[in-house]
């Protein structure tokens, strides 16, 4: 099977997913939940080009379900845990956890420069009224939503920091957004990067020479590394390991090799504040 993390896709379809390939991605699987470990090149919703172009698609196919239901999404170049309920009340359930920020997230981020202590940002997000896509969105008090987004600085060297992130509020591109306004750009963010014409630039023509010569990554350094689901009442904790194009890119320029970031996001993760845990409902 293709790797398709090994070279930039070429423009604003990302390939359609393969019979069997999303068995390879599980996490976990009952009757009631399915955790995938999405790629940093798969949609998560389902578009015109048929179910085997989104994760949703392809899920409701591949494991012959009658419907699946996305807990949250993850942006198409954000890899790491999605949950997927089977029934419609575990996804219910474990959507109105996410409402009352009853779920424990952790994302792991490259970012641009060298972040030397914490910052949480507590800023307001809106959509930004300077940008050429209706998308993105921006430090602002108008039409603004509340946003919060703890990050902490794993390792810097090399120019690069490796982050780990919570997001205490959902809002859209909150992270991205957040790091961008900290002066910490996500690497390889077209959006939220040096020039936000390389989004609509690759949407129309796919990966260029400009691409590549302001970008280091084809794809923004952003990994959902674990969900906790214990402070919604629930037992089980979801990690998705450092994946290889982001392992690639920090061994190459922040020396630090794969075994080295699993051993700092597990010393994160311990670190955590744990969230108080609700009292366990029905799921089913």
């Amino acid at each position: 099977m293709t790797d398709k993390t090994s070279a930039p896709l070429t423009g604003a379809e990302p390939p359609l997913i393969a019979a069997g390939e999303a068995r390879t991605w599980v996490l976990f699987e009952d009757e009631r939940l399915l955790v995938l470990n999405k790629p940093g090149w798969v949609v998560c919703h389902p578009s015109k080009n048929g179910p085997w172009s989104s994760l949703a698609g392809a899920a409701r196919l591949e494991f012959q379900l009658d419907a699946v239901r996305l807990v949250y999404r993850l942006d198409r170049e954000t890899s790491g845990v999605i949950l997927l309920a089977k029934t419609q009340a575990m996804g219910g359930r474990l959507q109105k956890a996410m409402g009352r920020r009853a779920v424990g997230k952790l994302y792991v981020a490259v970012l641009e420069g060298e972040m030397r202590g914490p910052r949480f940002v507590e800023e307001p997000l809106g959509p930004d009224p300077s940008a050429n896509v209706t998308v993105k969105q921006c430090v602002t008090t108008v039409n603004a939503q509340e946003a919060v987004t703890r990050f902490t600085p794993l390792a810097a060297r090399g120019g690069y920091t490796l982050a780990a992130v919570e997001p205490l509020t959902g809002r859209k591109h909150q992270i991205r957004a957040h790091a961008e306004w900290s002066g910490h750009r996500v690497v390889g963010d077209k959006l939220y990067g040096p020039d936000p014409g390389l989004y609509l630039e690759y949407a129309e023509q796919g990966w260029t020479a400009r691409h590549a010569a302001l970008l280091p990554l084809p794809r923004q350094a952003l990994h959902c590394a674990q969900i906790d689901l214990r402070p919604a009442g629930m037992e089980q904790v979801f990690r998705a390991p450092w994946p290889a194009d982001l392992a690639k890119f920090c061994t190459e320029h922040m020396q630090l090799d794969t075994f080295a970031v699993e051993r700092l996001i597990t010393a994160a993760i311990a670190e955590m504040s744990p969230v108080p845990s609700a009292p366990a409902g029905p799921g089913r």
